[in-house]
């Protein structure tokens, strides 16, 4: 009995894990696109009011709550292609940068989306660092070399995100022969921070070799 539990409960776990990814994420559609699912049903009545109370439906809300968020995203991405998109975008940032406390918050959120999205040559070192403890490991993104201005050392700004949402963080700033490079993708990385380790990779270089290179290009 024992055994059939403990097989059952790691079978549900990865789904439970998932269905509260899911379900936290179609309710924050659910909670955007209501509003906007009112609004046309309260625009539509005069004309079509049997379609306006079909979509005041609770059940026909959230439906028409996620297709209108999914065409808003939708949108969002075609106008941002587009040059006149991304000269407006230029120009909100160059306003967000002008507005205290929110431009870090903005600024910060950007840059480190971006470097997600940059192709894999682009990507920086997934690395391993000492952290909580010099016996434990905490997985890196190698965002930055940095020169101490007293010493010359190359020094590293590493982001260590948390699980399972990687764009909560901190970075560390060490000396690069603290490093430890691993050859992981970006993207194993990320799967391994999201889903609390289970997935990923099945070997990583935790010890430090003497063959490994000291600096990396």
């Amino acid at each position: 009995m024992r055994k059939y539990l403990i097989i059952g409960i790691l079978t549900l776990i990865p789904v439970w894990i998932t269905w509260l990814v899911l379900k936290f994420l179609v309710e924050l559609i659910i909670d955007i696109g209501e509003p906007p699912a009112r609004w046309l049903s309260r625009l539509i009545e005069p004309a079509i009011p049997q379609l306006a109370n079909f979509i005041l439906h609770p059940v026909s809300q959230k439906i028409a709550a996620v297709i209108i968020v999914i065409a808003l995203i939708y949108g969002v991405g075609w106008f941002a292609s587009k040059v006149f998109g991304k000269r407006f975008i230029l120009l909100f940032d160059k306003v967000v940068e002008r507005i205290p406390f929110i431009k870090i918050i903005y600024g910060g959120s950007k840059k480190l989306l971006e470097s997600f999205q940059k192709k894999p040559d682009e990507v920086k070192s997934v690395v391993l660092i000492n952290y909580p403890s010099p016996e434990m490991k905490a997985i890196g993104l190698l965002t930055k070399y940095l020169t101490d201005e007293f010493t010359g050392k190359r020094l590293a700004a590493v982001y260590v995100p948390t699980t399972p949402n990687p764009t909560s963080g901190f970075i560390e700033i060490i000396p690069e022969e603290n490093l430890i490079y691993t050859d992981w993708e970006l993207n194993e990385a990320i799967a391994f921070i999201v889903s609390g380790g289970v997935v990923g990779p099945e070997k990583m270089a935790y010890f430090k070799s003497t063959e490994q290179k000291t600096t990396k290009p």
